[in-house]
Order: structure tokens, then sequence, then C-alpha cells
């Protein structure tokens, strides 16, 4: 009877074992000094979780905004996406807290569904976005104008930091982003230094500056985070 106790005891200890090693989770928050996404200025002082899951590449993430600021920005998002051998697409849905969540009829939804493919060198990366259901911005026709933005990211490391580069596109006119046609909306540089405490919990710290050439705005952010 022992014996056979022990037997199943390793049974489900290697069970375990192989789900935890396949699976994998996320969860983390960031307070930001002022929240910009993409060149845009989206409120200020903000608190933003993080909560998402991982299987073979397919993760599915929830992230949030919620501004101190009573007229800041209330997000929630879901990202669906898929990554293998630098490979990543998938799809967005963001929700600004305005109407009702489950309110999914063109012309009312307040929602915004955007799909995006990218590609990850190492040295440097390329993404594309664009909204393609939902709530999306308008063309100079007035009509639904599909906005899309593209990114290329460069992450190095100096000074025992590490550094992102990045620069952002709209390539045609749409309000989502106050565009007339192709412009630049993002041209960032942020610095970060990651805290690990006990090889388990991590503490982030950055600060990085962004401008929008489309605007004429220059943003300074500082940030700190947790996660697990």
């Amino acid at each position: 009877m022992k014996r056979f106790i022990i037997i199943a005891l390793s049974v489900v200890g290697m069970t375990t074992a192989w789900a935890q090693d396949k699976v994998s989770a996320t969860l983390g928050a960031d307070l930001v000094s002022q929240y910009i996404w993409r060149g845009l200025d989206m409120g200020n002082f903000s608190l933003q979780p993080t909560l998402g899951v991982d299987y073979k590449g397919l993760s599915l993430t929830a992230w949030g905004s919620v501004g101190f600021d009573k007229d800041d920005t209330k997000e929630l998002d879901f990202t669906l996406k898929y990554e293998t051998k630098g490979f990543s697409v998938g799809i967005t849905d963001y929700w600004f807290g305005e109407g009702s969540y489950f309110q999914y009829k063109t012309g009312k939804t307040t929602h915004i569904w955007e799909g995006f493919v990218g590609y990850d060198f190492g040295f440097l990366s390329a993404t594309w976005y664009t909204n393609f259901a939902g709530n999306d911005g308008l063309n100079g026709s007035g009509k639904r104008a599909y906005s899309s933005y593209f990114e290329l990211s460069a992450p190095f490391r100096l000074a025992k930091l590490d550094w992102t580069g990045t620069v952002g596109i709209v390539p045609w006119c749409t309000t989502s982003y106050g565009t007339t046609g192709f412009a630049c909306t993002n041209v960032s540089l942020r610095a970060t230094k990651n805290f690990v405490i006990k090889e388990k919990y991590h503490l982030p710290v950055f600060a990085g500056l962004t401008s929008n050439p489309n605007s004429g705005k220059f943003y300074f952010v500082f940030g700190l985070g947790f996660s697990l």
C-alpha cells in the first residue's frame, strides 16, 4: 500500500511538473508619471496592471490603465498572440471605458479591434498594426480609416542599463492618430534598470523621452513596475 501511494504521488508530481513546464503566467503592474502611447498623450499618473498566460507561444493577456485623475483614460485591453522563432501575429481588443462593454454592434460599439504582425530580428523588431473593426477613426473622406501604425524598435545595452530606441509612423490620414497623411508620431528613447529580488520578483525602473513630430509634442516619462 505504501509503495502504491509513493508511485501515485510520483505520477502526480511528474504531471504537475509537466504542466508547469508547458504553461507560464505573467502578473505585474506599472506606475507611470504619464501615459504616452505611440506618441499620443493618453493621460497623467496611471496604474497599469497586467495578467497573462502563455502556452507554447500562444498567449492571452489582459492589460489595463487607470488614471488617478477622473478625466484620464480608463482602459482595458485583451491581446491574443502567437509567437514562434521571432515571428508574431495577433489581435487586440481595446476598450476605453465608454459605453457598454458588451455592446458589439457595428456603429454602436466603443471597442476597437486591431490586428498585428511582426518579426523580431534580435537587434531590431518591426511590427505593423491595423484597426479592422469597431470604433475606428475616419479618413479625409469621412469613411473608416483602417487606422494603421508601423513601428521599428531597437534594443541595446549601455552603461549597465537596457535601452530601447523606437520610431513609429502612421501611413495615412486618420482621426485616431490626428494625422492628415503619412506622418511620424513616435520617436522615443527609453532606459530600464531591472532590480531582481530573491531571483523571483522583478522591479524594473524606467525613464524615457518621447517626441511626436506630427503634433509637435515632447514628453518625459518615469515609471516603476512589479512582476512575478
